[in-house]
């Protein structure tokens, strides 16, 4: 039900936020925190994809690309997904509790964040800047988790290129369920206004991201390895829009997995390498 690819797009992120947040605090390393960090980070997401899947287990059926889940197809009942959200929810809180108490108090609005994207499809379009948004909340929340407080503008860009890279790649991977949402009254971006725009405005979105990417490189300053890791990311999104036309959808799931999880890999590390190394 919950795949390690599922967490591949955020956690690296996650490891920018723990990185960034020792750095410009001139904190020494805590693997204690690291530990917590990538812990809570995987309460989130199982917490997150067991309720999507338990809340669309009924959509899921109809739909020929999502019958197989495991919730859907009665792999996993839907009482035993349902458990399974409320303990690693439960466990995530715990988790926030035992890194600081601003992690811990925030910690239920990132739950409501990242449950509450599985109910936003049902009546606005916007769902996937709402996926975006839970998506992002991983290198603020690993910078918070540090320093204990919040203190600089540099996290708060890298959410937003995670918001608007996420909200473009997934626009691209709803392109599949275009007449399957329409026929089912379900939003997204291309069952609201076609394929083509919803390519066009999944470009926007991603040069949103490359314009914060580069702005980033700008404010940290950090030189020569931040710039490979800001080329390599913009050069995979411009890919991914070579790889998906609107008439030919066969590598949606080269680009939505493979092209977007190497881009975030590779960002994170050359990025993390660039504030040691100058």
């Amino acid at each position: 039900m919950v795949k390690f690819v599922h967490s591949i797009f955020a956690m690296p992120f996650a490891f920018i936020g723990f990185f960034l947040a020792l750095k410009l605090n001139n904190l020494p390393f805590d693997y204690t925190i690291l530990i917590y960090i990538v812990l809570a980070m995987v309460f989130a997401r199982n917490a997150a994809m067991g309720f999507n899947r338990y809340l669309d287990r009924d959509i899921d059926k109809k739909n020929e690309r999502t019958k197989s889940r495991e919730v859907a197809s009665g792999i996993i009942t839907p009482k035993n997904a349902l458990i399974f959200v409320i303990v690693n929810s439960i466990l995530f809180m715990i988790t926030a509790w035992l890194i600081n108490w601003l992690a811990f108090f925030l910690s239920p609005v990132a739950l409501v964040v990242v449950l509450g994207y599985s109910y936003t499809k049902r009546f606005t379009a916007l769902c996937h800047l709402v996926l975006g948004l839970g998506l992002s909340l991983a290198p603020i929340g690993a910078y918070i988790s540090v320093t204990g407080s919040f203190n600089n503008i540099i996290p708060v860009l890298i959410s937003f290129i995670v918001l608007f890279w996420t909200a473009g790649f997934d626009i691209i991977y709803a392109l599949q369920d275009e007449e399957f949402d329409k026929e089912n009254q379900l939003k997204s971006i291309p069952s609201l206004i076609g394929k083509k725009k919803a390519l066009n405005l999944s470009i926007v979105f991603h040069s949103l991201s490359a314009i914060l990417v580069i702005l980033t490189g700008y404010l940290l300053d950090t030189g020569f390895w931040y710039w490979i890791a800001a080329g390599l990311f913009i050069g995979l999104l411009y890919n991914q829009h070579r790889l998906v036309k609107p008439d030919d959808l066969s590598k949606v799931n080269l680009a939505f997995f493979t092209v977007n999880g190497i881009a975030s890999i590779l960002f994170a590390l050359f990025s993390i390498i660039s504030l040691y190394i100058h």
